[in-house]
């Protein structure tokens, strides 16, 4: 599957982005990169900081065909990250659910899964932070970046056509993802 490539240099959310391609297009997929977010969220409407040299895309696509949940999906998406991450980092990366990865119990990315349905088609947008080169603070939660941890910097753009490949090559499998085998099958 080919995910159309939408580059912004500032957006308010690439997942309102994303939502508003979706509601206005025919658009059956994509892929949107910005270099910045104003307004990045995360889960329960949490302020995603988006530090300019960080990785900020929203993936979008068709589910009707998908028979997995939505908690399924997260595990996926959550996995697919993981994928992308041990291109850069060789140490463990851990899952904690429901969708952010953590290196030494550190968060370095977060994911933001949400549904839209039109009729006769419900896609699903699940937007992905990534701190490449500056972690931002959170309260009563350690943050770390790629940078920090390896000393290379990783550009944006390196890490999206990175991730816009995993996409790519695993959506059309979505549909025959045994969860339960979540490692062998991203393999």
């Amino acid at each position: 599957m080919k995910l159309k490539k939408f580059n912004f240099k500032i957006v308010n959310s690439t997942n309102d982005l994303a939502i508003q391609i979706i509601k206005n297009t025919n658009s059956k997929s994509g892929f949107i990169i910005a270099e910045k977010q104003k307004k990045g969220r995360g889960q329960y409407g949490k302020k995603w900081t988006s530090f300019k040299g960080n990785l900020f895309v929203s993936i979008f696509f068709q589910v009707n065909i998908v028979k997995l949940s939505l908690k399924d999906l997260t595990k996926i998406n959550c996995f697919l990250t993981k994928k992308l991450l041990s291109n850069f980092y060789k140490g463990e990366i851990t899952i904690k659910e429901p969708n952010d990865l953590l290196i030494n119990n550190m968060k370095i990315s977060g994911i933001l899964q949400e549904t839209l349905s039109k009729p006769d088609q419900t896609f699903i947008i699940v937007g992905i932070g990534i701190n490449l080169i500056k972690s931002p603070t959170i309260k009563n939660y350690l943050t770390t970046n790629l940078f920090d941890l390896t000393g290379v910097k990783i550009t944006p753009n390196k890490a999206a056509l990175k991730l816009k490949k995993i996409y790519e090559t695993f959506i059309p499998m979505f549909p025959k993802f045994n969860i339960k085998n979540l490692d062998r099958n991203l393999k």
